[in-house]
């Protein structure tokens, strides 16, 4: 995390270094790994730089005590500036349509109001995170990895998954988003080839849940 962009997404939490010297109990050491190494990326919205040169990974985690560590170091996406996006994804894998590990799937679309930033926002992105760091998804071998938008009228939080063709893997994993969240209306499922040539809002939904 370097120059501006560490600015742009490191949150206000300080450090207490006074108990540092004192003598810390084995099992606190110990670190609980998860079965996947995430990468955090940030999307910058400089307009001086093309779509991917915005794309900046930060960093990497793959223990429990990692995740919450840089939870707590950086900032909520309501704290984000509009046109900002986090993604987390799978290690090896571009939070972008291209990457081949994208570009045959799709993704699980939440939209927000602008009214929901507060309420909504920062609670379902944890959440989501906490579903796809934890493997709660029966098909987690299926999931890519997660993206917030941060926009002027709606926000967005998508789970992007690797292959469209497994009906029965998308479905289980949009029923699960939509029950774990306590989702009372209707999400929708949309492949990437066709968000790529329209406008996401007039993408029509593959599947509902």
């Amino acid at each position: 995390m370097a120059g501006n962009n560490a600015e742009e997404v490191e949150g206000s939490a300080g450090t207490d270094n006074k108990n540092t010297n004192a003598e810390v109990p084995p099992e606190f050491l110990i670190k609980h790994p998860l079965q996947n190494t995430w990468s955090l990326w940030f999307y910058d919205n400089d307009r001086t730089k093309s779509w991917e040169e915005n794309q900046i990974e930060l960093t990497n985690f793959d223990t429990v005590e990692d995740f919450w560590r840089l939870y707590h170091h950086i900032k909520q996406p309501s704290e984000l500036r509009q046109g900002h996006d986090y993604a987390v994804f799978k290690q090896g894998i571009r939070p972008m349509w291209e990457d081949d590990a994208n570009k045959m799937g799709g993704r699980w679309l939440i939209s927000l109001e602008k009214k929901q930033r507060n309420s909504d926002l920062d609670r379902f992105w944890l959440d989501v995170v906490l579903l796809l760091i934890g493997e709660s998804f029966e098909h987690s071998e299926e999931i890519c990895g997660a993206v917030v938008n941060v926009r002027s009228k709606v926000d967005k939080i998508a789970i992007w998954t690797a292959d469209t063709s497994k009906q029965q893997a998308i479905l289980e994993i949009g029923r699960k988003l939509k029950e774990q969240l306590g989702i009372h209306g209707k999400i929708g499922f949309q492949l990437h080839r066709d968000t790529m040539v329209k406008h996401s809002s007039a993408t029509k939904n593959l599947y509902t849940v």
